[in-house]
């Protein structure tokens, strides 16, 4: 674009002067610079390396959790040493809040890394924005399941009565299952902090109210229902002495119920982003037809010319422009011909008048400098002879 010219008015904004041509319609100016392929950036080793090197440094966060994963379950096992068969729900109630709390604070810092991460993708161009969000997913998914591990064997260690693929499987699910909502929104969410950390942690607080394992068996007949849609429910019905406690406990598949239960946030989530999808893709289809319309008039191909030249005659022909092109052509190169011509003549005779008129100037110039270095230079002798007067009256 550096050999044209598009000025906008700060009057009327829906029209535009593209170089000297007036009255554009500003849509259709933007439509006819649009040319050209736009840029893709293909993931390689070397973005992998750079965020490995990044995430798994002290900034991202990842040491510190570890951090504090060792002390928090340091002390679990000191004061849940030696518990006793029975308290199974008090020891996994508290293995559950030290990993939710471990967890937590990596998870809600999602929402700055991917401010941060949409700016420098877009201002380095060293990786795709969705790839990111998609390595940072796995990494996190991944912190999860460390954690669940340590929060297993430590519970196997202070108790050992919950064992068993069943038992890891089924915390596993439920950790994820109060987490989950805080990685798709800080992820894949346009909402700020405030918004991500109230809506993230509704299904920590659903938990609590709905899935009656704070209280089994009680509630209000109907609301209570809702409990078949938590997995911290499903989990309890496989704690010995207090499934019987549970109303409504399934005779079998249990663990599949907890797993499905697990994934409803996220298939609420999926849904959203998939209607969300298929309305924008129906808007944008409206909208580019309309832009195949318009690059079909005659105003866009003048306008294609006047920017690109005979650069812009493929285009045309690809997009079925309404224009006489060879017409067009000859008058495009006609105009432009004349007009260096005319451009060329007036820049001559400026260049020699310019020179002419320096010469002039730089000869009078001198003359006149030198006349006056030649020049006698007059003594003001009456301002002298007046103050010897003065000065002999004083002495008489």
């Amino acid at each position: 674009m550096a050999d044209n010219t598009v000025t906008v008015s700060a009057i009327d904004r829906s029209r535009v002067k593209v170089n000297g041509r007036e009255g554009v319609d500003r849509e259709l100016a933007l439509l006819a610079m649009s040319i050209g392929d736009e840029y893709r950036h293909g993931t390689n080793n070397s973005d992998l390396e750079f965020f490995a090197k990044v995430e798994l440094s002290k900034m991202g966060g990842i040491p510190n959790v570890g951090v504090f994963a060792v002390f928090a379950f340091g002390l679990f096992l000191l004061m849940f040493w030696d518990s006793k068969q029975g308290s199974e729900a008090l020891v996994l109630i508290a293995a559950g809040m030290v990993a939710f709390f471990t967890l937590n604070p990596y998870f809600l810092q999602l929402v700055d890394w991917r401010v941060y991460m949409i700016e420098e993708a877009e201002a380095l161009l060293h990786s795709s924005k969705s790839m990111n969000k998609i390595l940072k997913t796995c990494l996190t998914l991944g912190l999860l399941l460390v954690v669940t591990i340590i929060q297993y064997l430590c519970m196997e260690a202070v108790l050992g009565t919950m064992s068993g693929a069943d038992w890891f499987f089924g915390i596993l699910f439920d950790n994820g299952s109060l987490l989950v909502a805080i990685l798709l929104l800080g992820l894949y969410s346009d909402l700020p902090d405030q918004a991500v950390q109230i809506f993230g942690a509704m299904p920590f607080l659903f938990m609590i109210f709905f899935s009656t394992t704070f209280s089994p068996g009680a509630g209000v007949s109907g609301v209570k229902a809702l409990r078949y849609l938590f997995s911290r429910f499903y989990l309890w019905c496989m704690i010995p002495g207090t499934q019987d406690q549970m109303d409504g406990c399934p005779s079998e598949n249990n663990l599949l119920y907890l797993i499905l239960s697990s994934l409803l946030v996220p298939f609420l989530f999926v849904s959203y982003k998939g209607l969300k999808y298929l309305i924008v893709t129906a808007n944008k289809e409206k909208q580019s037809q309309g832009r195949r319309e318009s690059m079909k008039s005659v105003e866009f191909a003048q306008l294609q010319m006047e920017l690109f030249g005979d650069k812009a005659l493929h285009n045309l022909k690809t997009v079925g422009s309404a224009a006489d092109l060879k017409k067009l052509a000859d008058t495009f190169t006609s105009e432009r011909s004349i007009g260096g011509n005319v451009r060329e003549v007036a820049s001559r005779d400026a260049t020699e008048k310019g020179s002419s008129d320096d010469e002039s100037v730089d000869k009078g110039s001198f003359e006149g400098f030198m006349a006056f270095l030649n020049a006698p230079s007059p003594l003001p002798k009456t301002n002298i002879a007046a103050a010897g007067s003065s000065e002999n009256d004083n002495r008489v």
